[in-house]
């Protein structure tokens, strides 16, 4: 039997150290209040890490069966709750296998031929590939929200904006599927990412491996990991996944923000293109006709964070020599609020857009400004074989003359046309149909409603494929 191993810091340090550590010490550098996270990721290491030693003849079959109940029986307790989390014991990590060894003696014996370096970093490693299938799951969530929106509403016309000025007519379904595309590049932004999250770096000690003759490809099989790490150095050191990750969701709540954006100016009386349900909204306590669009002015807000988060990670890193340094333990901040603020706006956005309704009137009366299709009339001048850029000219005067005359471009009389160019007539005027116009777009991508409808049914397939969780 073992001898039973005191659970403070200062022995599981070793004895290297003479007297306990300074309270405000302990105070300074504890993680556990927040990488209490990482608990169950922790521990399913653990339980891999003990069959490994039990494989090779360090642990017997009965050590590891005390061993792995006691790691259970621990995890069980944290579920519950009723786990007493110390911070005298720095990390999750220490907290568990204090506990461990306080239960059964024969815990003493798990930390063999491992270090916290590569056992933080694996724990960290599991908790982020199911992090990632989670975003993914929700930005799944978002773009079949953004899809259903689409086609129920898929014969409404806006205006689309180029300097947030009126410029051409689209299809509102065409507008939405655009941040189905921009959210399908996240989507794939993160797949690539859990690429390189899915390394196994246990088994690289604290920098330079181990004498022991640990298997690390059976630990590798049984947490599931693609790949072990090939370089101890980098393994215990790598954050590199960590940032890419951070990476990739900063440019996602960039693109959050951005649909934030337009459902506010979509959401304001000056445009009233849409009502945001009640449910999703918030009012004011002073002003009692208001009904603010929170949940995109916070998602608009929280982008800052998310951006702060990346830079606050690469800033961290940038001075680091090899290997493992203590300013590492700065990066699970970063990472957790990254991940549960870009989910949870993930998933607030794919219940809102379900209770938005789509003022159609104010949004055909907006598409029907005649100078959304100048483009269309420039075009049909190319047509009767005028230069492009003369035929800008032209257009760009017929314009002009409108604006003089206050009134609206189809009102010039065709005598007016003429003094333009003699190459108008009357057909020039059958131009400035909406309908027609989307119809003429034919080119791949572009706004014309039968392209959109094979679009929306594309999203729909690739979207029922998908299985993730999402939250």
């Amino acid at each position: 039997m073992s001898k039973s191993v005191p659970s403070d810091a200062k022995a599981l340090w070793g004895g290297r150290f003479t007297t306990p550590a300074a309270e405000r010490l302990r105070d300074y550098t504890q993680s556990v209040s927040f990488d209490w996270q990482l608990y169950r990721h922790d521990i399913a290491g653990s339980i891999a890490h003990a069959k490994m030693l039990n494989q090779i003849r360090v642990l017997t079959a009965s050590e590891l069966k005390v061993i792995i109940d006691g790691l259970l029986e621990i995890r069980a307790q944290i579920d519950r709750g009723q786990f007493k989390w110390r911070t005298d014991l720095e990390d999750v990590h220490m907290n568990i296998e204090a506990e461990l060894t306080a239960r059964c003696p024969t815990g003493a014996k798990l930390h063999t031929g491992r270090s916290r370096n590569d056992q933080v970093a694996t724990a960290m490693r599991l908790w982020l590939k199911e992090k990632i299938a989670a975003n993914q799951g929700a930005i799944a969530g978002l773009q079949a929200a953004l899809e259903t929106w689409a086609s129920r509403d898929i014969k409404v016309v806006i205006p689309g904006y180029t300097h947030l000025q009126r410029a051409q007519p689209v299809l509102l379904a065409h507008h939405l599927l655009a941040y189905v595309e921009m959210l399908e590049r996240d989507y794939q932004r993160l797949a690539d990412c859990a690429k390189r999250v899915d390394v196994l770096p246990l088994g690289s000690g604290a920098i330079a491996g181990s004498t022991l003759p640990l298997d690390r490809e059976f630990v590798r099989k049984l947490l599931g990991f693609a790949r072990v790490s090939e370089n101890s150095m980098d393994a215990v050191s790598d954050r590199d996944f960590i940032v890419e990750y951070n990476a990739a969701c900063a440019l996602l709540a960039v693109h959050l923000s951005r649909l934030a954006e337009d459902l506010i100016l979509w959401s304001s009386a000056e445009f009233h293109f849409i009502r945001i349900g009640d449910a999703y909204t918030t009012g004011s306590s002073l002003m009692p006709q208001k009904k603010n669009p929170d949940i995109a002015e916070l998602a608009r807000g929280k982008t800052g964070r998310v951006i702060g988060n990346l830079v606050a990670l690469l800033t961290l890193l940038k001075g680091l020599p090899m290997t493992y340094n203590r300013d590492l333990q700065e990066d699970k901040e970063r990472m957790f609020d990254t991940a549960e603020t870009v989910q949870s706006t993930l998933l607030i956005f794919a219940e809102m857009l379900g209770h938005i309704e789509v003022n159609a009137d104010a949004c055909a009366r907006a598409a029907a400004d005649p100078l959304l299709l100048a483009t269309d009339l420039a075009d049909w001048l190319v047509r009767k074989g005028i230069a492009f850029r003369d035929a800008h000219h032209l257009v760009g005067a017929a314009v002009a003359l409108a604006e003089k005359r206050k009134v609206p471009i189809t009102k010039l009389t065709l005598t007016e046309w003429k003094k333009i160019s003699p190459v108008f007539d009357k057909s020039a005027l059958e131009v400035f149909s909406v309908e027609k116009g989307l119809a003429a777009r034919t080119t791949t991508g572009s706004p014309n409603p039968k392209l959109v409808k094979q679009q929306l049914v594309r999203w729909q397939n690739i979207l029922a494929e998908r299985k993730h969780p999402s939250s």
